[in-house]
């Protein structure tokens, strides 16, 4: 019975002490939650197969996820932080949606909506005509 009565004390210790070395919960810093949404077209239908590219607010870490026949896309297991997301596919881009906040065991939800360009950037645009040399 004495011996039985040692192993049980040097389980708990035993327990008790792993437990103290796993990471601790404070105040909400850790944890996870998830996002998900929509990509609206131009035409105001929804995208399927569109590229959803999903940041940390500081621009670091970038992924990518594709949505689905219906536009919808989901991202589960985001870390808590904060995120810019925006849609891309076929030449058309949505804004970037800036700082959604990801809080743990929270679902935001975002409607992405794509646009297109109003005018070209500059540095697309050509300032020289290029003209071939002829050879006399």
């Amino acid at each position: 019975m004495k011996h039985i009565l040692i192993v049980a004390c040097i389980c708990q210790l035993t327990l008790a002490g792993s437990a103290a070395a796993l990471p601790q919960h404070r105040g909400g810093a850790r944890g996870s939650g998830s996002l998900v949404g929509t990509v609206i077209g131009p035409n105001d239908k929804p995208v399927p197969n569109a590229v959803v590219t999903y940041q940390t607010g500081g621009g670091e870490t970038p992924h990518v996820v594709r949505t689905d026949a219906k536009g919808h896309f989901s991202i589960p297991k985001l870390r808590v932080d904060n995120y810019d997301v925006r849609a891309s596919g076929n030449g058309v881009f949505s804004e970037w949606e800036k700082n959604v906040s990801i809080k743990p065991n929270q679902t935001r939800s975002v409607t992405l909506r794509m646009i297109y360009a109003k005018e070209v950037p500059k540095a697309y645009v050509a300032t020289e005509t290029y003209e071939p040399k002829r050879n006399p």
